[in-house]
Order: structure tokens, then C-alpha cells, then sequence
């Protein structure tokens, strides 16, 4: 996995994109830095992390595009899936890569609370909690994008994929007040959803009988619900999709200063999910 790392690693520097990727992250977190923190004198560095998470629907699909889908374009993936080395170890050594690149602006980021303490009062434990959360963050994006790149051999796909789904991200808050309150509406919802999660796992195991019994248990429990106690639908899927915001974490540190646990254990979770999912892929292709 070290040789695979390293290998990984220095090709982000020979073709400038981890130059580019952190030159930009940096740059563009201190225009709102002197904006914010400098100019009009706010003392949390934590409203600057959750006003410019956004910039991660620009940066991750360029640094996450070639991880994969270049190795499948070239055919050098071939070497990787014929190498004497675990899937696991390929997987990882690409992610830690990636990850290792993103590390560098959010290092960088801890003197920024410093320069605030020198202008006056400074809250260091927030800042510094939100720059963990915004890495942890960052961290799922990365391997959200490695996935989608494990599924095309065209970089651009990869890139414009996974731009899309960072923006689903993004939108995800206000897209979970637009749905349904009804408790018809909202079973309706979550079958549907279901159905998607359930094709999901059948393009994986190409098991039909796993996903219809999936698909039925969710359909059968929904009827039930609504059958015996309709009320507890109503706003289920709101609710439930609400949970899946990842920048939640960033908020409510920058407007309560509060942590919240939970939502980092289960960015951490999500990452692990998903690099879990490229495996899966990876081994798919191995086999074929």
C-alpha cells in the first residue's frame, strides 16, 4: 500500500493538480477570511469554514476524477488488478493519497485562528473543532467522488458526476423541505427510495431474490405503519432525509458552537461506506 501511496501521490504533483487543488482552496478561503475575520472583525474562524463549503463541488471532482477512471482509460489499471497486492491496500493507497493532498490546506487553516488571536478576542476550540469537522467532511466528498470514478474510464464523466451529486449535497436541506408531509405521500417516498437503494444492490450482486426481499420487507413495513398508526409517516422521509445533511456539522458549530458527535462519526461511517463500495466495484471488474 506504501508503494501504491507514494506512487499516487507523486502524480498529483508532476501534473499540477495538487498544486492547483490546494493553491485554490487556499486562496479562496482567505478572500472570506480577510473579508470576514479581518475586515468586518468576526471573531470565529467556524463562519468562514461553513460559508465556503461549497467550494467542494469544484475542488473534490478535479481531485478526485482521475483516481480511477485515468488508470481504466490508459489500461494501466490492469497492472493494479494483476498486482500481488490486496484490494483493500489499492483502494487505500489511492484514497490516503487523495486525502493526504487535502490535509495540506486544512493544516494551513490552523494559523488562521492564530492571526485572529493577535487582532483580539479568538475562540480556538471552535475553530479548531471546525476545521475537523470541514477535513471530516471533505474526507466523504473524496471518497464519494473515488466511487464514481471507479465507474467510468472517462475523467470528465467522473468529474461531472460527481459535481452532480455534490450539489445534490449542497441542495439536500432545502430540497427536504420541498417533499411531502402526508403520511401517503411520504410511504409513496420512501418505497421509491428504496427501490433505488434496492437496484443498487442488486447491479452489485446480480442477486434478484436479495432484492425482492429487500424491496418487499420496506413495502410491507410501510403499509403496516400506515395501517396501524399513519401518523408516524407523516414527515418520515423529510425527517429521515434531513439526517443525511452533511454540513449540518459546520452550522451548528459556527452558530451555537456546539459539536455534534454524532454527525462525525457518521461522516466517518459514510466515507468508510464508500470506499467500501469502490472495492466492491473494483473486485466486479477484477472477476470480469
Amino acid at each position: 500500500m506504501r508503494a501504491i501511496y507514494r506512487r499516487e501521490l507523486k502524480s498529483y504533483f508532476h501534473t499540477m493538480v495538487g498544486y492547483v487543488f490546494i493553491a485554490f482552496l487556499v486562496a479562496f478561503t482567505g478572500v472570506y477570511f480577510m473579508a470576514f475575520n479581518l475586515n468586518y472583525g468576526y471573531p470565529y474562524f467556524s463562519y468562514v469554514l461553513s460559508s465556503i463549503h461549497f467550494v467542494f463541488m469544484i475542488a473534490v471532482p478535479i481531485l478526485t476524477m482521475r483516481s480511477f477512471a485515468e488508470d481504466r482509460k490508459n489500461k494501466t489499471d490492469q497492472m493494479l488488478l494483476t498486482a500481488p497486492v490486496s484490494l483493500w491496500k489499492v483502494v487505500l493507497g489511492k484514497y490516503l493519497a487523495m486525502v493526504s493532498i487535502f490535509a495540506v490546506p486544512c493544516v494551513i487553516y490552523l494559523i488562521f485562528p492564530l492571526i485572529i488571536m493577535t487582532q483580539g478576542t479568538a475562540y480556538l476550540v471552535v475553530d479548531y473543532l471546525s476545521i475537523l469537522a470541514f477535513f471530516l467532511i471533505g474526507c466523504v466528498y473524496i471518497a464519494v467522488g473515488m466511487f464514481l470514478s471507479s465507474l467510468t474510464e472517462s475523467p470528465i464523466i467522473a468529474a461531472i458526476s460527481t459535481f452532480g451529486v455534490l450539489l445534490l449535497s449542497y441542495l439536500w436541506s432545502g430540497i427536504a423541505d420541498f417533499l411531502p408531509g402526508s403520511a401517503a405521500g411520504n410511504a409513496a417516498g420512501i418505497i421509491i427510495l428504496a427501490a433505488v437503494l434496492v437496484l443498487g444492490i442488486y447491479q452489485m450482486t446480480k442477486n434478484w431474490l436479495i432484492a425482492a426481499v429487500l424491496e418487499a420487507a420496506v413495502v410491507i413495513t410501510c403499509v403496516v405503519i400506515g395501517i396501524t398508526k399513519a401518523s408516524l409517516l407523516e414527515g418520515a422521509l423529510s425527517n429521515l432525509l434531513g439526517r443525511f445533511s452533511l454540513t449540518e456539522v459546520l452550522t451548528g458549530i459556527a452558530s451555537n458552537s456546539l459539536l455534534d458527535v454524532g454527525s462525525l462519526i457518521f461522516d466517518v461511517s459514510l466515507a468508510g461506506l464508500f470506499i467500501f463500495l469502490t472495492m466492491q466495484m473494483i473486485q466486479k471488474r477484477r472477476w470480469s
